[in-house]
């Protein structure tokens, strides 16, 4: 097989604005949309919980059970495709984790039976897990270290956009068609996506003027002698090792808000799914200005440091969680405000710890790789929280669980702050 041309040497000596190497911005508008599209049938299950409660009968702790599914498959599938992603052409992986999960979440609908149920979303994290990292490395290939923050900000901006837009698609759907409708319309709309996804994706600024069938042979590269190796400077990477802890943190925190605080809402401001679903579509708003800005400012004030910016926001997301539920119960105005905030200083650092800073400290070759490492933690942590959160909610009550969201935050920050000194190795641009 022929060795891929790097690429590094050649962008590095571009102008440092995103979209000034022909086609660049064309791909991360194209990595933005399919990534973005991914959420479709993720998100999407917030808007079928309370009908999973009351037409099905299971009690939060069930709904945390299959909640908890995905996130299992999830952390498993991405560490395993972080392996895959740098072996395989990005968009045939992409491609699959698309049209499988959307096809999951249409037999998902068709369910009734609890284990059946959970083993369908689990199968449809493992598709889900098909979708960051190979988009990380096609990120990595067209943009070195001095603007893949905003990049990468810019993509991380996607899944704010898309899952603002799934709580009220999937919301409204849940409303005029029952929780299934949560399910199938989402689906089709990520079919689309993954078609549009395999016409225009192109995976290197070296290969995007090649023909089709010789762009996939050479979109095949060993980054490393073989995946062992790549698996093994992963894994021998202690600031990775931070980046996941602090991770597994913030996404028991993140899927606490994400998965859980739609039924919050409807539950303690007493109102239909379609409706509670409308507010809760500010908080990914928040997200948006929060993924883009965050990496914007470390590549603009910061000199690429990612941990100063990150351990202040996740400081500021566990004030904002203690003030949530009593702000919850008491004024519609100030509950939107604040769930704005708080998805501004979740995906913030977010998108640091999955994708950025991944990044900036994978050994040479190995991007996809760390993100993938990194992200499998967040969902152990995402699993973790969803059982203490359902287990919490069942037994206690909602303060308690959001209590526990806060804590989350506050570790989070603490590990971070051990890279507090830490800067982005050099010569790592290309996955």
């Amino acid at each position: 097989m022929p060795n891929t041309p790097r690429t590094a040497d050649t962008i590095d000596e571009l102008p440092a604005q995103l979209g000034t190497i022909p086609g660049e911005s064309q791909v991360l508008w194209v990595l933005w949309l399919t990534y973005g599209s991914f959420y479709f049938c993720r998100q999407n299950i917030s808007a079928a919980v309370p009908g999973l409660q009351s037409e099905l009968g299971y009690s939060k702790t069930h709904i945390g059970l299959i909640l908890g599914g995905l996130k299992v498959a999830y952390a498993f599938g991405q560490l395993v495709n972080g392996q895959l992603a740098e072996r395989f052409a990005a968009r045939w992986l992409l491609a699959a984790g698309m049209l499988g999960s959307a096809a999951l979440n249409v037999v998902f609908g068709l369910s009734t039976g609890l284990y059946f149920l959970l083993f369908i979303w689990a199968c449809n994290g493992y598709c889900q897990a098909l979708g960051w990292t190979p988009c990380v490395r096609v990120a990595a290939n067209w943009f070195p270290v001095s603007r893949r923050g905003r990049a990468i900000g810019v993509l991380g901006t996607s899944y704010q956009a898309m899952a603002a837009l799934t709580y009220v698609i999937a919301g409204w759907s849940a409303e005029w068609f029952g929780w299934r409708g949560a399910l199938y319309l989402p689906a089709a709309l990520l079919a689309v996506s993954a078609l549009h996804m395999i016409v225009f994706l192109r995976e290197s600024p070296a290969l995007s003027d090649q023909p089709e069938a010789q762009a996939r042979e050479r979109a095949v590269p060993l980054a490393c002698a073989s995946g062992w190796s790549v698996l093994r400077l992963t894994m021998a990477n202690p600031a990775l090792w931070v980046l996941a802890v602090g991770l597994f943190f913030l996404d028991a925190c993140r899927y606490g808000f994400q998965d859980w605080g739609l039924t919050h809402l409807k539950e303690v401001q007493d109102t239909g799914v379609g409706l509670a679903a409308l507010k809760y579509a500010v908080l990914p708003c928040g997200g948006i200005a929060g993924a883009y800005l965050t990496g914007w400012a470390t590549d603009r004030y910061f000199g690429g440091r990612r941990i100063p910016m990150l351990c202040a926001l996740l400081v500021l997301l566990g004030c904002l969680s203690l003030l949530y539920e009593e702000m919850a119960r008491t004024s519609l105005l100030g509950t939107i405000a604040l769930l704005v905030l708080i998805g501004f200083t979740i995906f913030g650092p977010q998108v640091l710890l999955v994708g950025t800073a991944p990044a900036d400290f994978a050994r040479h070759g190995t991007a996809a790789a760390a993100a993938g490492f990194v992200n499998s933690m967040g969902y152990l942590g995402a699993f973790a929280g969803d059982q203490v959160t359902g287990y919490l909610v069942q037994n206690y009550d909602w303060g308690s669980a959001i209590l526990f969201w806060a804590g989350c935050a506050f570790a989070a920050a603490a590990v971070a702050a051990l890279l507090w000194r830490a800067a982005p190795q050099a010569g790592d641009d290309v996955a």
